[in-house]
């Protein structure tokens, strides 16, 4: 192999590699976005902040743009570059993701807009803690996902793995609350309705967030969580270290 060969493999690798750390970087800004989304309309629900929860539906529409964006540099990586193996999960793997980030977006609209159609004097703040609390949890999730997926790190998916569970369960612990409240006073009909939807998109986020985590997994192992105990990852996979 010749000098001007060998220098031109080193520029065509950099290259490859420049476009694998561009996409995941704004794949990181796309989750960050979500994080401020799921965050502020949470807020807005307790608050009654139907300001707030307008900023939200306007923001929806970056999302979606961030996705095209992405998913359009991703095809174009994977026509110019060819890769296999580890190379194209990653390429797919910052695809899938986007695409679940995207949906978590349209679910904090779909919350902004059950608070702009609520008047402030429907619900007590009593009505919405679960809610509240349900969606903390789902934002630490959605928060580890992200970081393990920035950090190459396995073993950080698995807690978020283990956590849809209970946000299931909480789900429904929630549903028997506002069941509860309904049965008690025909007035709270309405807001808990639509507080059930709210609890019900904030469980969809928390699905999302789980199939970010088993993307992340899939990316780094090669093959996907199974139902029995994953294998227990403490360390970034070697091999996987965040690029320089």
């Amino acid at each position: 192999m010749t000098e001007q060969t060998t220098t031109s493999n080193q520029h065509t690798v950099r290259a490859f590699d420049n476009d694998l750390e561009e996409i995941a970087r704004k794949v990181a800004e796309m989750g960050g976005l979500a994080e401020k989304q799921i965050t502020d309309v949470v807020r807005a629900l307790v608050d009654h902040d139907t300001d707030l929860a307008a900023q939200v539906i306007a923001a929806d529409p970056t999302l979606d743009a961030m996705q095209r964006e992405i998913e359009q540099m991703a095809v174009v990586t994977i026509t110019r570059r060819q890769p296999v193996a580890v190379d194209l999960r990653e390429i797919i793997a910052a695809m899938r993701t986007c695409n679940d980030i995207e949906r978590i977006g349209d679910h904090a609209k779909d919350i902004g807009k059950r608070v702009v159609a609520l008047s402030a004097d429907l619900y007590p703040r009593a009505l919405v803690r679960g809610v509240e609390h349900m969606a903390d949890l789902v934002l630490s999730l959605l928060k580890r996902a992200l970081d393990a997926y920035v950090s190459r790190d396995a073993g950080g998916t698995i807690p978020v793995w283990k956590g849809d569970e209970e946000v299931d369960a909480l789900c429904e612990s929630v549903y028997r609350e506002l069941l509860t409240y309904m049965m008690g006073d025909p007035h709270d009909i309405a807001p808990c309705m639509h507080l059930m939807f709210c609890a019900n998109d904030i469980e969809h986020m928390g699905d999302h967030a789980t199939n970010i985590a088993e993307t992340v997994y899939y990316m780094i192992e090669g093959h996907e969580i199974t139902r029995s105990a994953p294998r227990n990852v403490t360390e970034p996979v070697r091999g996987w270290q965040p690029k320089s």
